[in-house]
């Protein structure tokens, strides 16, 4: 095997013992490191220094986004002022692999001297910061992927997974819901999943493309065409949805007869089109569209009356994608 490829495969499993190492070490001390931080009714404060606090960094997000409000300080700012961001209700998640380094020597009596309650990640329990922890998650490895020792690989990695479970742990506690997730990620594609609706992104009022079905299907036409929706829907005297004619249907009638200068809108339409409410996510009429192969819907309200109509074209424009063929 190439020496590359066995190398490369190397560090994988290094890596992946180290993280599967840490299994039997989900006890006491991570349930105590949840309830402590679930209780707590400030922040997490997550500091690290180097490689340390790159993770750290990285483990404050995940809980940020996940429901667990938290800021990532950096030990040398925190040391010159920044500590000033420490309240008494928060609670700060020191990440080290040494548990020795001089900042975090320095930090950690100024933190002890607020009062606030001391979580550990580390890779040495027996150092200064895991002697001074209240609680400490033991994220030793066995070996570092560096051929050296040196550069932090598996330590890393696993520190990375231990604050993967205790932020998801977490959000499991929090009853964190998609809903919840959806609304702290706003610019995504799941929070426009899960927020957009079709009454705001559906036209509506002089917008949408109406004809009654007794009219000409010439001047049906002529609807379809100025309103540029590829359709329009058809209504009885009392506005109730009947039908709807697309461009589809009139290619399709054209096959048929070209004598359409005596035919009505009702005696061309598709009777029964699928129709949705205007309070239903986006997502969920884009995937009738995709079901049914249909490019526009029309949205209906209690009376079953057109109060919008929404094209696939305002899905994707708005982030949602789609491959419907009309």
């Amino acid at each position: 095997m190439d020496s590359n490829l066995e190398k490369g495969k190397e560090v994988i499993r290094i890596e992946a013992d180290a993280v599967a190492a840490l299994e039997p070490r989900i006890n006491g001390h991570f349930a105590a490191a949840v309830d402590l931080i679930f209780g707590a009714k400030g922040r997490v404060v997550v500091t690290g220094m180097g490689k340390s606090g790159l993770i750290a960094r990285k483990i404050a997000a995940t809980m940020s986004s996940t429901g667990t409000p938290a800021v990532f300080m950096h030990p040398s700012d925190a040391v010159h002022g920044d500590i000033g961001m420490v309240q008494r209700n928060d609670v700060i998640l020191f990440v080290s692999k040494s548990g020795d380094t001089e900042e975090i020597r320095q930090l950690l009596p100024t933190v002890r001297h607020l009062g606030v309650k001391v979580v550990s990640m580390v890779g040495n329990s027996n150092s200064y910061l895991g002697k001074n922890s209240d609680i400490v998650l033991d994220v030793s490895v066995k070996e570092e992927a560096c051929p050296y020792d040196l550069a932090p690989t598996a330590s890393t990695t696993a520190t990375l997974a231990m604050g993967d479970a205790l932020a998801i742990t977490l959000l499991q506690k929090r009853n964190f819901t998609i809903e919840d997730f959806a609304l702290f990620h706003p610019g995504g594609i799941l929070g426009k999943q899960l927020l957009l609706t079709v009454e705001s992104l559906m036209v509506s009022g002089a917008d949408i493309p109406v004809v009654k079905d007794h009219v000409p299907l010439t001047d049906a036409i002529v609807v379809i065409s100025s309103k540029r929706l590829g359709a329009t829907c058809v209504v009885g005297d009392n506005g109730t949805l009947l039908g709807i004619i697309t461009d589809g249907d009139l290619r399709r009638l054209l096959q048929k007869t070209s004598n359409i200068a005596n035919l009505t809108a009702g005696q061309a339409m598709t009777k029964n089109p699928k129709t949705v409410r205007r309070e239903i996510l986006a997502v969920r009429a884009l995937d009738v569209m995709e079901s049914f192969k249909i490019t526009q819907l029309v949205v209906i309200d209690e009376a079953h009356r057109p109060v919008g109509m929404i094209h696939l074209h305002d899905l994707v424009k708005a982030g949602l994608g789609g491959d419907t063929a009309g």
